[in-house]
């Protein structure tokens, strides 16, 4: 497999820890697989192969030398060759995004200024206690916590999903979440839960179906893979986004837990990049008002991917193949049936999908990228900033330049010290504040588009 160095990571984490990266790649494949039901997944797939779903078609060729064959692509397929990082970046070079600022010095990772890997954040710390001041003066809902984010194990909540504006159980969304794109025939790329190993492969060559871009939504990047790589897919003009630090479902945890999970990240991205989003994606898609209302405080969009009416997600299932559920094939038949629905739709469409694995970036960047533009009719590819028409500088507070967000008389510390980085006299005097009207309707509990 093409990639980014793992002699990068080894030199970053050690040796030790790049194996605690991998075991984590397997217990997150695992959490998933305890709240899905994979019998109908793998029903619904079944179906899909054997024909009764519409808009499968023969199976493809890969269109990059050296990606397996489709029927080879599986639980337990030998790994390719990675290869080196092949640009990278020094300090002070400027990004491609009108406003932010040069990039920082390169990032050293010291493990004892940041969180343990995998585990939610202590609530107890400075910073955590910083970033609470967020929301306040805001009405975040008082919504108890779900059991784990699954419907089946929290029937209480499930019923309830509705008047929580939960979005695991019924799809439920507010006017504030990202869950389209407004065009016909548009598909807003996005890859889940890297950096991994397998993440520069995925953003940065698929360059070559030009002018299309993705936005990664991030874990962690202060740790994998080395920072060099990480600058390169904002020098590439790629779209970052928080994915929170410990990918544990949002609504099972405390308000506390939340803002940890959600700053700790924001933080390392601007510590690595120098820039800070202005969006989100909760793991698993879960997400509730209270939730909501927490990353909106934070100045994060909710970015969601797109359902069906019938309630059908597009999700490619790419993550089941990494763990062992289903197939390629099943993944790629899924993905055609996703172009089918959005055929039918009369706006653009978000799709599920993920760069932590080898298998997954192979899928992607072997297939279904090459599927959807030779669709007929073709899809046009764009970042999903680009494709809901949002200028790339309102990406990242630095080069903000929308008067409504983020949040009326906020402001904002990003990295916890006490001193605000944004908002009303903050020491970014160049950053603007919010209209009343929006944070009026914020606190209505009514919410706008931000971006």
């Amino acid at each position: 497999m093409r990639s980014c160095s793992l002699a990068t990571l080894v030199a970053l984490l050690g040796a030790s820890n790049v194996q605690a990266v991998n075991h984590r790649h397997v217990d997150i494949v695992h959490k998933r697989q305890a709240t899905a039901n994979v019998a109908a997944a793998v029903s619904t797939t079944s179906a899909r192969l054997s024909g009764t779903a519409t808009g499968v078609t023969a199976v493809p060729v890969p269109t990059v030398a050296g990606i397996p064959a489709l029927d080879n692509i599986t639980f337990g397929m030998p790994s390719g060759t990675t290869l080196p990082v092949t640009t990278t970046f020094a300090a002070g070079a400027s990004p491609p995004v009108s406003g932010a600022p040069a990039l920082p010095t390169p990032f050293v990772f010291s493990p004892n200024d940041w969180p343990a890997q995998d585990h939610i954040p202590p609530t107890d710390s400075d910073e955590v206690a910083q970033w609470m001041k967020e929301l306040e003066g805001l009405n975040i809902p008082n919504i108890k916590p779900t059991v784990d984010g699954s419907c089946q194990n929290d029937t209480a909540a499930a019923a309830d999903a509705a008047n929580r504006g939960w979005w695991t159980c019924g799809g439920y969304t507010r006017p504030t979440d990202i869950v389209a794109c407004p065009d016909k025939y548009t598909w807003g790329v996005s890859f889940d839960d890297g950096p991994a190993p397998y993440t520069q492969y995925a953003l940065t060559s698929s360059l070559r179906w030009s002018p299309f871009l993705t936005t990664p939504f991030v874990q962690k990047l202060v740790e994998i893979p080395g920072p060099e790589e990480n600058l390169c897919h904002l020098l590439r003009c790629h779209e970052i986004s928080v994915h929170t630090w410990s990918h544990k479902h949002l609504t099972s945890l405390t308000n506390e837990q939340v803002v940890a999970e959600l700053g700790w990240t924001r933080h390392a991205i601007r510590t690595v990049l120098g820039v800070t989003p202005t969006t989100m994606r909760p793991p698993f898609g879960d997400i509730d008002d209270r939730v909501r209302a927490i990353s909106l405080a934070m100045g994060m969009v909710p970015i969601m991917w797109t359902r069906t009416p019938d309630g059908g997600q597009f999700d490619t299932n790419d993550w089941r193949v990494a763990g062992g559920l289903v197939t390629g094939k099943d993944s790629y038949a899924t993905f055609q049936n996703i172009l089918t629905n959005a055929s039918a739709m009369d706006t653009g469409f978000i799709v599920l999908q993920h760069d932590l694995y080898e298998i997954t970036v192979d899928l992607a960047t072997g297939y279904t990228l090459d599927a959807a533009l030779n669709h007929n009719p073709p899809f046009t590819l764009k970042p999903i900033g680009q494709c809901t028409k949002t200028p790339t500088a309102n990406l990242y507070f630095e080069s903000n330049k929308n008067a409504t967000f983020p949040m009326m008389n906020h402001t904002y510390d990003i990295d916890g010290d006490g001193v605000a980085e944004f908002g009303k006299s903050s020491k970014n005097a160049g950053f603007r504040n919010s209209a009343p009207l929006l944070g009026a309707l914020f606190l209505a509990g009514i919410g706008a588009i931000l971006l």
